[in-house]
């Protein structure tokens, strides 16, 4: 442990793999599959009964939904592609910041992403069924910039690199009305910000 760049415990963290990214794949697998034998996980009925979220019903004290709706997807593509986004970076971030810290960070991010959703929604008066892991998991990509700016770490994460890949998959809120903007950059901005605390911890 005599290495500066690396606070106690980030080295054995590394060494103890990657667990928690493998038990919420499984978890969203799981729920997934629960919702297809109930009736289709693209039923919004189905999808509500399985913890969706919908400010409506938020606002009438179902506030577990900011939470449930981390863990509800809609269609084979969805949850395909952010379980696969959550291997590849999830990994990488619960091995440098630990598991705790890691668990942490998906679960604000989520909700903060949830959260930023459900106020614009409040402002604007127009309400949609949302659900899926993407503001959670655009909260672990923003661990990438501190990566991509740390001495110890800027040579495997190019801030090029980093930016274009964030760049690139946030596009797609932009282009598509059935992807929720608001979610990725709610959790974007709080992982961003979780992660600034957790290196000043």
């Amino acid at each position: 442990m005599s290495d500066t760049n690396t606070r106690p415990g980030r080295r054995q963290a590394i060494h103890h793999g990657y667990f928690i990214t493998v038990l919420l794949i499984t978890i969203n697998i799981i729920i997934y599959l629960a919702e297809e034998m109930c009736g289709g996980s693209t039923v919004n009925s189905i999808a509500l009964t399985f913890g969706a979220s919908f400010t409506p019903l938020i606002m009438q004290g179902q506030w577990w939904r900011l939470f449930t709706s981390m863990f509800v997807h809609f269609g084979i593509s969805h949850i395909a592609n952010n379980m696969l986004s959550l291997f590849i970076l999830g990994r990488i971030v619960e091995q440098y910041y630990g598991h705790l810290r890691f668990l942490i960070l998906y679960l604000l991010s989520g909700l903060g992403g949830n959260v930023l959703t459900m106020i614009l929604e409040l402002g604007s008066g127009k309400y949609a069924l949302s659900a899926g892991a993407s503001g959670a998991i655009f909260g672990i990509m923003a661990a990438f910039v501190i990566f991509a700016i740390k001495p110890e770490t800027r040579r495997i994460f190019p801030l090029k690199n980093v930016l274009a890949g964030i760049f690139f998959s946030i596009l797609p809120g932009f282009i598509s009305s059935g992807i929720s903007l608001s979610a990725h950059i709610g959790g974007f901005v709080t992982g961003f910000v979780m992660v600034l605390l957790m290196e000043l911890l």
